[in-house]
């Protein structure tokens, strides 16, 4: 099993300096990143880090899943965001469960043992509605009998093989939703592990709250109709 690495970045020099020096690079095949068109720096950083660096022209999330697919050597792929977010401790955790032969492995923040950055808030109104989205996933499509709990998260890996049965067309950060809907339908192999999700770190996050949630649930609404197309 050929593991690569996949940095997804969109000017996050703040991030990308705090975390890729923390990257474990031994525990993947390769690496590399795919910016879209960052101009703060974030890209002659990582040519100092001696990591290639893919351009990515179309904006979004959904687009840039689609780019490292084309020219991933892996037969896996970890996505990775250096945003603080996600600690790049767990990239070692992925390979164990692909080899078993799982074909999403995600890095769950809702399971037990794992942290969820709204944890110590009172109001956790964006844990609240990822939940929310998984909830109605699994109870619509989810048959394999193990409840996923992070369906919407990032941070995960996906096999070449299900990526290539699932085509996801999603835009943005849809992408995962969707993938975690198509693999319930095909009752594909999804395992996860619980991971700690720290503060960002600098800029600002590109998904707004109210356009995001609309997003989810057209993608929602959108997978319900073609249910029995890829049932």
């Amino acid at each position: 099993m050929k593991t690569t690495l996949i940095i997804l970045t969109r000017n996050e020099i703040e991030g990308v300096k705090a975390i890729v020096p923390r990257i474990p690079r031994e525990a993947v095949d390769e690496i590399f990143a795919v910016d879209y068109r960052s101009t703060d720096g974030t890209v002659e950083f990582f040519k100092e880090q001696n990591i290639r660096v893919v351009p990515q022209e179309k904006p979004g999330r959904g687009e840039a899943f689609r780019l490292a697919m084309q020219i991933a050597e892996g037969d896996a792929l970890i996505f990775f965001s250096p945003d603080g977010n996600e600690n790049p401790n767990d990239i070692v955790k992925f390979r164990p469960l692909l080899e078993e032969g799982y074909d999403i492995v995600i890095a769950s923040r809702m399971m037990k043992g794992a942290h969820n950055e709204e944890d110590d808030q009172l109001l956790r109104l964006r844990k609240w509605a990822n939940q929310l989205f998984g909830l109605v996933a699994n109870i619509f499509w989810n048959r394999s009998g193990r409840y996923v709990t992070d369906t919407i998260n990032g941070y995960r890996a996906v096999t070449k093989r299900a990526w290539e049965k699932l085509q996801p067309d999603g835009e943005g950060f849809t992408i995962e939703y969707q993938s975690s809907i198509r693999a319930f339908k095909y009752r594909m192999r999804i395992a996860e592990f619980p991971t700690h999700e720290g503060s960002r770190i600098g800029g600002k996050s590109g998904a707004r709250a109210i356009p995001t949630g609309l997003k989810f649930i057209l993608c929602f609404l959108r997978e319900l109709y073609r249910k029995r197309a890829v049932a």
